[in-house]
């Protein structure tokens, strides 16, 4: 299939060399724009683009006059927990009665509240959920997604939201990442040694064999897991080809972040507390040629009334920066990332087009994907948002309580 769109107002972050994996420090806010533009999709991949001076005479099959309207790349997930068995409203009215996250988690509520809700439920209502949750996330610009476990703590209920996850990608035309979090929080009649073993020895070679986890991550904190089970998972995974990612820096600096960077981490996720030893230590990690994406979740922040992730920092250390979701039933009950760019803006003190390059360029360089997505380059998938007619598309962190997407197409289609 050819699909011509013309007369497009702009067309943002436009990469020339499809090989640029990311953004970082002042890169992140200067996309490159063309005016009055039109752009062509062959196949489901990025086929042509230009000013509307240099159309191409030779017809397409579809052509849609786009007049007024902005082409995006589309948003990249990178942190979610998409997948659970039932919402947690209970516990938001607890908080809104003055308990905190960690009181709730305590009393049995939180992670573990999850978990046994995960064991009861079915397979074919889990996968029927996800795929409902999976089209929410896409009207709000979400193109591509990863979706962790870590709802399961055990054997069985971890294989389960993993089978399901692979089952869904099959299903979906949507691109998804399958992360194994079994290290999300010590399961009861367990202890964190115990269960760390379990973890390694029982899930990871199942998980592994079975080609179920794109990535391995784990919950970093007082209260959950230390910065040594993090160097034995990491060390763990990467007897499996799998890449690690982790949850750290959310309610403490621990030395967490340091670990992950030890231990080659792809991301790290959180960072709501970040010291000057770990921006640092993470600028170090850069100047010495190496990566681990930084990635942000606003919308956690917004929730749990926790600091938001000093992004500003981060990008005049001349660091990369990642947006995500978080998407969970616990901590960050929404998928909206029109709402996570705004307050990456209002927030966190980046400018739009910083917080563009956060949700697609270098959240897609967080899973690995970059080379695939997240910038308008030729021969690239054509993950990509049709914005609303608009003047500038900073209206849409701007108007944060709107959604100014008119579609968001996967593989060029709507």
């Amino acid at each position: 299939m050819h699909t011509r769109y013309i007369n497009l107002k702009g067309i943002l972050s436009i990469e020339e060399n499809p090989n640029i994996l990311y953004h970082q420090g002042k890169a992140m806010d200067n996309p490159s724009i063309i005016h009055h533009a039109y752009l062509e999709i062959v196949d489901g991949l990025i086929h042509d683009f230009g000013s509307m001076a240099n159309l191409p005479v030779q017809a397409a099959e579809q052509t849609i006059d786009a007049d007024g309207q902005w082409m995006l790349p589309a948003f990249i997930d990178s942190h979610t927990h998409l997948l659970s068995a039932k919402d947690r409203v209970d516990e938001f009215e607890m908080r809104m009665r003055g308990k905190s996250y960690e009181a709730i988690a305590k009393a049995g509520g939180g992670i573990l509240n999850s978990a046994k809700a995960m064991a009861q439920a079915s397979e074919s209502d889990l996968i029927k959920g996800l795929l409902a949750k999976l089209s929410v996330a896409r009207k709000t610009g979400t193109a591509a997604i990863e979706i962790k476990s870590g709802y399961g703590l055990s054997v069985d209920s971890e294989l389960k939201m993993l089978r399901v996850i692979q089952a869904v990608k099959e299903a979906s035309t949507m691109p998804i990442a399958a992360t194994f979090l079994g290290a999300h929080a010590v399961p009861e009649g367990y202890s964190r040694e115990a269960y760390m073993d379990l973890v390694i020895d029982d899930m990871l070679p199942i998980i592994a064999k079975e080609g179920l986890a794109d990535f391995v991550d784990i919950f970093c904190e007082d209260g959950y897991f230390t910065n040594e089970d993090l160097t034995r998972l990491a060390s763990a995974a990467s007897h499996w080809n799998l890449p690690l990612k982790s949850h750290v820096n959310q309610f403490t600096s621990t030395g967490g972040l340091q670990a992950s960077l030890a231990s080659n981490a792809l991301s790290v996720d959180h960072l709501e507390v970040l010291t000057d030893q770990d921006l640092n230590d993470l600028t170090t990690h850069f100047q010495q040629g190496k990566t681990c994406m930084p990635v942000a979740l606003p919308l956690c922040s917004l929730y749990l009334k926790i600091p938001y992730t000093p992004g500003r920092k981060i990008i005049d250390a001349n660091l990369p920066l990642a947006i995500a979701s978080d998407c969970n039933p616990g901590s960050a009950p929404s998928s909206n990332l029109c709402l996570a760019w705004g307050l990456a803006c209002h927030q966190m003190q980046l400018t739009p087009m910083e917080g563009l390059t956060a949700l697609t360029l270098n959240a897609a360089a967080s899973l690995n994907w970059s080379h695939r997505m997240g910038s308008i380059a030729k021969g690239k998938e054509a993950h990509l948002i049709l914005t609303k007619v608009m003047e500038n598309p900073a209206e849409i962190p701007y108007q944060f309580g709107d959604v100014l997407i008119e579609e968001t197409l996967i593989h060029g289609r709507s």
